[in-house]
């Protein structure tokens, strides 16, 4: 039931993103804020449908309620991303921020969330004892440490190509757009440290709120993997391409590969290996498996 959901999803906000370079003004401005409540109940949704109200709870808490605090001190005093105003084309604004744009973070937050877990080792353990292995003390900060990196550059990284289509757009512009990244005029570097800030702190929030379900992985995430793999992977080709973005496709295609990458040579090998904590379920939990 849950992947069934979580596919279903999946497949309309794919079908919505391949409309949006075929769409101009307010149709498109539309389309965006469908795209963003589209990814916002996937996300949500499959955590609330894969692993309980807790971890859902702690994703909305983290990415939507601390996205939109984030973004508000950012519209008030310019830190930490610099000074920016939001156009009104992206919907109602509370405190100078559109209410989709903490949708945004929390859409994106969660498979890159689980992308890292996966990379770090966190799989289900399976009936015959396969799967997640224990270590350490050491061996389980570095871990942590590797995981939390993973998902802060995971997510960050995408603001790589979602800041300049959007700023082409008009929905947002920036006041000093200086130093900025080569190629990638109109945004300044303090943007994408900023990302980087709320991103770390976000995901080193998240595992302790939401709990210990949060550890894993298995064969009802696949519907999140796809979505990250999506993303990246159809945004080199759209800003290439579609948008006439090139040199956001190329930064873009540098910082989430760092992700992307290792989390798909990983799937590959599982795949032709025969992995078994690919296919591996966590132990029954009433109340949320009932939903599967």
């Amino acid at each position: 039931m849950t992947r069934r959901i979580s596919w279903t999803l999946l497949a309309v906000l794919v079908l919505a993103q391949i409309c949006y370079p075929l769409t101009t003004g307010a149709t498109r401005a539309g389309l965006t804020v469908a795209t963003v409540v589209l990814g916002w109940l996937l996300s949500v949704g499959h955590a609330l449908l894969s692993r309980g109200p807790r971890v859902a709870a702690a994703l909305v808490a983290v990415a939507t309620g601390g996205g939109f605090a984030i973004e508000a001190i950012g519209v008030a005093t310019g830190v930490p991303f610099g000074s920016y105003d939001y156009s009104g084309e992206l919907g109602p604004k509370l405190a100078g921020v559109p209410l989709i744009i903490p949708l945004a973070w929390t859409w994106m937050a969660w498979p890159a969330w689980l992308a890292a877990v996966r990379l770090t080792g966190g799989r289900a353990a399976t009936a015959n004892g396969s799967g997640t292995t224990a270590g350490g003390s050491g061996s389980t900060v570095g871990r942590w440490v590797g995981r939390i990196a993973l998902a802060t550059v995971g997510l960050a990284a995408w603001d790589l190509f979602l800041d300049p289509q959007m700023v082409a757009e008009g929905y947002w512009v920036w006041r000093d757009a200086t130093p900025a990244l080569p190629g990638l005029a109109g945004i300044p570097v303090s943007n994408y440290l900023g990302w980087l800030l709320f991103a770390v702190l976000m995901m080193s929030a998240l595992r302790p709120l939401a709990g210990p379900a949060a550890e894993h992985t298995d064969r009802r995430d696949h519907p999140m993997v796809a979505l990250y793999l999506w993303t990246y992977f159809s945004s080199i080709l759209a800003h290439a391409v579609f948008l006439d973005l090139p040199a956001s496709a190329l930064w873009g295609a540098a910082g989430m590969s760092v992700t992307a990458v290792p989390l798909t040579v990983t799937l590959l090998r599982a795949r032709r290996g025969g992995d078994p904590g690919r296919e591996a379920h966590q132990p029954h939990r009433p109340g949320v498996d009932a939903t599967r």
